[in-house]
């Protein structure tokens, strides 16, 4: 019998599967409106504990940590099962957000923080590791755009919490409302998941030395990507590049990996498809100066300007919920084309975006409308290239691929975050700054990170074409 689109979304929500389905998205929905709550109120913490010199360092240790955190994931759900795995993930996660809620200096935050991430990387990986362990495979892209669309609707909800605790001068209660929240959540994933998880329980071997250099790469690249001087932003990304490098010659010679069995063999599926995600989140992270831009040359005030590159998480969201039932031509079409609406949307952004206004609305509508194609590329083909890696994988590896989504989805934002940093410093975004700078950094960011979307062509090309098990 074939299940149609609908009815697919009807068996997702079931009695069945809908509580681990709402487990499941509410983790990453934890983790997501936090990271927001965060960027959002941090001004408003400078301003209470100082720290200046620290501020990016924030951003910077929880990055690093979620991806810590998601490598850790196979481990603690094959030792602890799904249950406690997430009871783990949970405690770690509420001591972060104790720890910044009482912070009495920006050190201390940054312990906090820190803490946060590796709880928060915990929660996003174990979503896409639990999804081959609960849901039948017609459901995985299903699954996948619930658990990616929770993180769209977030970006609507985390900036407003922040904003809102921001603007009564008590960003305190902005961490802690997230107290009682998580264990309320943790009381309902023991309530929800099983206590054994039918699965491979053999303890599989840390992959420590790619571990040691994929967190050196980023606390490096991160770090160029904080200073002025345009020499230590080339020699980070360099650097990065080059621990890259060693980290694949190691991964490709040990049997503690990282990343799925053969993935840098030229003809492994996974390397086509996690090119693809690199490629696409890559150029995503060029709208981490769109909010500045907005401000600057078109005067926005700080929450309309956050609200106008939401929309690029809601163009996210809306290209997984319209696509994720697709099969056949319709899911290649959506692979391959997903690119295509990218690249409109980042040359709208590079026609507008660069040139002073006063706000009119049919700039701004045409800026939005940028954000949400671009957003919208992203989503478009997001839940089939996922659902992919899962069905290339082997049996053995299917805890493996599931991680390593999130380690690849985290790596690409924060690469490409350090990358933007750095070409927007050659251009002008500090000296001589100002409308100038904003100017000439934003027409040079969008015009070579429109590299990003057309490679991605290339690769979701190959990708679409890639024959997987039914």
């Amino acid at each position: 019998m074939i299940m149609t689109e609908e009815s697919r979304w009807r068996d997702l929500f079931s009695s069945k599967n809908a509580p681990s389905a709402i487990v499941l998205s509410l983790g990453v929905g934890l983790m997501a409106i936090n990271t927001l709550i965060a960027i959002t109120i941090l001004p408003s913490i400078v301003k209470d504990i100082g720290g200046l010199n620290l501020y990016a360092w924030n951003t910077t240790l929880f990055v690093m940590a979620s991806i810590i955190g998601s490598i850790l994931s196979v481990r603690l759900l094959s030792v602890s099962g799904a249950r406690n795995a997430y009871l783990v993930a949970a405690l770690v996660f509420f001591i972060g957000s104790l720890i910044c809620t009482l912070a009495p200096t920006m050190e201390i935050m940054l312990i906090g923080r820190t803490i946060q991430g590796l709880g928060g990387g915990f929660l996003f990986a174990l979503s896409y590791l639990m999804i081959n362990l609960v849901f039948e495979q017609s459901l995985w892209p299903r699954a996948i755009a619930l658990i990616s669309g929770v993180w769209g609707v977030s970006t609507l909800i985390g900036p407003a919490i922040g904003g809102l605790f921001a603007e009564m001068n008590a960003w305190r209660y902005a961490f802690g409302i997230m107290i009682p929240a998580i264990l309320l959540y943790a009381l309902f994933a023991y309530l929800i998941l099983p206590k054994k998880q039918e699965q491979n329980r053999t303890k599989t071997p840390l992959p420590t030395v790619q571990l040691i250099l994929l967190s050196t790469a980023i606390l490096v690249v991160s770090s160029g990507s904080l200073s002025q001087d345009v020499r230590i932003n080339i020699i980070g990304v360099a650097v990065a590049v080059i621990l890259v490098f060693l980290l694949i010659i190691y991964e490709r010679r040990t049997s503690a990996r990282l990343l799925p069995e053969n993935t840098f063999s030229f003809r492994s599926p996974h390397m086509i498809l996690f090119a693809t995600i690199f490629l696409l989140m890559l150029g995503l992270a060029s709208d981490v100066f769109v909010p500045y831009f907005l401000q600057i040359l078109h005067g926005q005030s700080p929450l309309a300007a956050g609200y106008i590159v939401a929309s690029a998480a809601l163009g996210w969201t809306l290209g997984e919920m319209l696509s994720a039932s697709w099969q056949g031509a319709k899911m290649r079409f959506s692979i391959m084309s997903g690119p295509i609406f990218m690249l409109i949307g980042m040359l709208l952004l590079f026609v507008m975006l660069p040139f002073q206004s006063a706000g009119e609305w049919q700039i701004m509508v045409l800026i939005t409308l940028g954000l949400g194609l671009f957003g919208f590329g992203v989503g478009f083909g997001w839940p089939h290239l996922l659902t992919r890696i899962l069905q290339v994988s082997s049996k053995a590896d299917k805890n493996i691929a599931g991680s390593s989504i999130t380690t690849i989805q985290l790596f690409s934002s924060a690469f490409g975050s350090a990358l933007a940093g750095m070409i927007v410093n050659i251009f002008g975004f500090y000296k001589p700054g100002g409308v100038e700078g904003a100017v000439s950094s934003s027409y040079w960011l969008f015009l070579i990170f429109s590299i990003a979307p057309i490679l991605a062509l290339l690769t979701a090309y190959k990708s679409a074409k890639i024959k997987v098990e039914k």
